[in-house]
């Protein structure tokens, strides 16, 4: 422990210095000649210091001023609090076992001193985002005719909204997957699969409608309360904040779940032992992972991605379109689009949920993915119905064109319908039931891990040529609508239409992250079981009978329980390309906007976002070096942190005269996952903030080639990998579950695959969807910040930064192999 300490406060030091000489370094340069460039107007770039809000009163919608229109829409948010709050207290007051409570309040107590740990290193990483915030909007590009003292702190609270929007939500997340992980494993008891299934999507959709309430709760106070000078760059500084949180989250969730995950499962392999056993301290670690990876990602993600995406709109259409009437009638369409979605998606709930008891409340057999996909078509299909009526009543005439309210639906639409079609598509890769992951199994029985994993690879492959080829075919269907007649009503009209498909991904927010949140408490909800030892508590089935009326049936009941994890693991895939699709598409609309502050409104220099342009040509390839060493830094956490996690299990475990592992070595195997996470995040966030400071700094169209090259490299990366490690993990499910062969050599195969594609699928793959966002979004600062440079003092400070910068940088991506790599000496 001494040791670990020492060693802490060394890296402590290290990173304070560092996070010193950065800044002061970077102070220094900017501050050469800065008494000149505060004596001249700064450059006009068309940024973020100049977005302006029209007045939202000017423009009647039935009668009503948009402003009084949307402080309506605030009631609908508290209506979504209000929904998920009611599940919350319901989740909490379900029957449930002592000896199951027990288990998931242990969980939840690591799961909380892992996000007190979380938000202090947030903090930490916030310094560096407000140096740059402070350095554009204090020195170098203050917001027109408003004093600095008061702009400055307004738009650096709102980074810390976003930051703490995103990890509120995670926290909430956590604390309701806690509570139905132990209800789910506790109503398997019973026999019947409705319960077990009804259980983790009442919970999805408690943190889905809180989520979306609070992140269009929050962009409605900045539109409707902060003075129309100061929204624009509030906007900006609260998504910038969210797309931090969501990045640092995303991607220590990512690592320390499989960290946990691997650690737990090897030992399946190695001394032959049940899944979730008792006896290993891996296995609390990995419930604490569950949450940690699996239910603060995706969160926080998706609070970020809600947010950005509605950012991004927001920014197109206060630099693209010039009418102010028209900026008034879309900024109020779409926040009116956003609200009606959301009680769409409540609606579609409690039809499905109708539909789903009728069908299956007292069978004693379902197939758990059939009522999610309801749900899911459900959903999708009334938001599109609701997307044609809404638009018909709130612009029936923008511009003067009385057609673009269905053409503005249908481009919206094509984005609701890949929220559906697109699961669909993902679970022809990764279901129990997906030909694909049948062929893992087989290839696996024959070959071993070696076919298995191959297989995989396979499937990964060709999911990304399917779902690629489908969003390119959505897109282009946006695109269509965009040419008949949008072009009249403002610049560059497919890169709305664009950012509109990414929207209507988004339309239906709430049951995406609930069939998301669907396979952390599946996941968890086995593991409770078997970590309670409920079957071995004394007179346990008379008691069940007496105080609970339960008849029990152990067996049926953890064959229930995987069967459910099954359908779980599909639905979390399913999840994953929705959110990196919305994270491309909407970056299109968000590069547009530095396309338009680097062109002046398209009017100069446009010839330079072209190949013949050798740094826009030269940007296109850096970018695909990034994701690829995002790939290989991420997955080397995982690899360091899970050997250091073998290792000690492997070292402590007692198998002899014990029925359950001791606190203290499970706390140890939590402790060496939290570590593992803080390093790698701590690596990989440094190296990307300053590989984006220096790739801005370096050109600007350069820039804008990287951006581009990140997004598209980044979108087939995310979805290869995704996919292939879904697979390998049903395949793995499909041998437990359906053959009955654990502990066979074919089981030991697929869990080889399954250890493979765990960083693929819940590390790698998810963190590249908030890593792209956050690059763009602090892009558009940085790039600007570059320009006012370079106009104000030359080419030679911001040569001299981007070296500068870029020297950073390659220190923490040599870093993120050479100081994680695994060592011989002890750790």
């Amino acid at each position: 422990m001494r040791t670990w300490l020492a060693r802490a406060v060394s890296e402590g030091r290290q990173f304070a210095q560092i996070f010193t000489w950065t800044v002061a370094a970077t102070i220094a340069v900017l501050s050469f000649g800065s008494i000149s460039a505060l004596a001249q107007p700064a450059h006009e770039v068309g940024g973020e210091a100049s977005l302006k809000l029209p007045d939202l009163s000017q423009v009647l919608f039935l009668g009503i001023d948009g402003h009084r229109l949307l402080l309506i829409g605030i009631l609908f948010c508290i209506f979504g609090l209000g929904f998920g709050l009611v599940i919350y207290t319901r989740l909490r007051k379900m029957p449930v076992h002592r000896a199951m409570l027990d288990i998931s309040e242990l969980i939840y107590e690591t799961c909380k001193t892992y996000l007190v740990t979380q938000g202090k290193f947030l903090l930490v990483l916030w310094l560096f985002i407000a140096v740059v915030i402070v350095l554009y909007f204090g020195v170098l590009s203050p917001v027109p005719d408003k004093p600095i003292a008061i702009t400055l702190p307004i738009i650096l609270h709102f980074s810390l909204v976003g930051i703490a929007g995103s990890y509120g939500v995670a926290w909430f997340g956590i604390r309701v997957n806690t509570f139905a992980n132990s209800r789910t494993a506790f109503a398997g008891l019973g026999g019947k699969p409705y319960p077990i299934y009804n259980i983790p999507l009442q919970a999805g959709m408690s943190i889905g409608m809180m989520l979306i309430s609070v992140e269009l709760l929050l962009m409605l106070i900045i539109l409707l309360f902060i003075p129309a000078d100061y929204a624009g760059p509030c906007f900006i500084g609260f998504a910038i904040g969210e797309s931090l949180g969501a990045a640092a989250l995303r991607i220590a969730g990512g690592i320390f779940t499989k960290i946990a995950d691997i650690g737990s499962d090897l030992m399946k392999i190695v001394f032959k032992i049940k899944e979730d056993d008792a006896r290993n301290p891996g296995v609390i670690a990995d419930c604490t992972g569950d949450n940690a990876g699996d239910s603060v990602g995706p969160s926080a993600d998706g609070f970020e991605t809600y947010g950005v995406t509605g950012v991004a709109l927001i920014t197109f259409i206060l630099l693209g379109v010039k009418e102010p009437t028209v900026q008034v009638q879309l900024l109020v369409w779409i926040f009116v689009m956003r609200i009606a979605m959301l009680v769409s998606s409540a609606v579609a709930y409690f039809i499905n949920g109708a539909i789903a008891k009728a069908r299956f409340g007292t069978a004693d057999k379902m197939n758990f993915e059939t009522p999610l996909t309801w749900l899911v078509w459900l959903t999708s299909l009334i938001s599109v119905a609701v997307t044609f009526v809404i638009s018909a009543i709130i612009v029936p005439n923008l511009g003067g064109d009385t057609s673009q309210w269905w053409k503005l639906a249908s481009i919206i639409s094509c984005g609701t319908l890949a929220g559906a079609i697109i699961p669909e598509l993902v679970k022809v890769f990764t279901s129990t039931e997906s030909r694909h992951v049948r062929e893992v199994v087989t290839s696996a029985n024959e070959g071993g891990a070696s076919l298995g994993i191959l297989s995989g690879f396979v499937a990964g492959n060709f999911s990304a040529y399917y779902l690629g080829l489908s969003m390119v075919a959505l897109m282009s269907t946006g695109y269509y609508f965009s040419t008949l007649g949008l072009d009249n009503l403002m610049i560059a009209a497919p890169v709305f239409a664009f950012g509109l498909v990414a929207f209507g991904f988004l339309g239906m927010g709430p049951v995406t992250i609930a069939v998301d949140s669907y396979g952390p408490v599946t996941d968890n909800a086995q593991s409770v079981y078997e970590l309670s030892l409920i079957e071995q508590v004394p007179n346990i089935r008379q008691e069940l009978k007496k105080v609970f009326n339960i008849d029990v049936n152990f067996e049926r009941a953890k064959d229930l329980l995987e069967e459910n994890d099954g359908a779980g693991n599909t639905f979390k895939a399913t999840a994953k390309p929705v959110l990196i699709g919305t994270a491309v598409v909407g970056a299109t609309t968000m590069i547009f906007s530095i396309i338009m502050a680097l062109t002046n409104g398209l009017t100069e220099n446009v010839n330079n976002l072209s190949l013949l342009h050798a740094p826009f040509m030269l940007g296109l390839i850096t970018g695909g070096a990034m994701i690829y060493w995002f790939t290989g830094a991420s997955t080397q956490a995982v690899t360091t942190g899970a050997y250091r996690a073998v290792e000690f299990i492997k070292a402590n475990i007692k198998l002899e005269g014990v029925v359950k592992a001791s606190v203290s070595d499970s706390k140890k195997v939590v402790e060496i996952c939290t570590k593992y996470a803080q390093k790698g995040m701590f690596n990989i966030f440094l190296a990307v903030f300053f590989a984006t400071l220096a790739f801005a700094f370096v050109e600007p169209f350069f820039f804008i080639g990287y951006l581009i090259s990140i997004a598209i490299f980044g979108l087939y990366q995310a979805i290869f990998m995704a996919n292939a490690g879904g697979a390998w993990d049903n395949a793995k499910k499909i041998v437990e579950v359906e053959l009955k062969q654990k502990g066979t050599p074919l089981h030991d195969a697929t869990v080889v695959g399954d250890t493979v594609g765990d960083p693929f699928k819940d590390t790698s793959s998810v963190a590249l969807n908030p890593v792209i966002k956050f690059t763009t979004l602090f892009g558009l600062l940085a790039v600007e910040l570059a320009v006012t440079l370079t106009h104000d003092q030359g080419a030679t400070i911001t040569n001299v930064l981007a070296l500068a910068f870029f020297a950073v940088s390659f220190f923490f991506v040599y870093r993120s192999f050479y100081g994680m790599r695994i060592r011989s000496d002890k750790a």
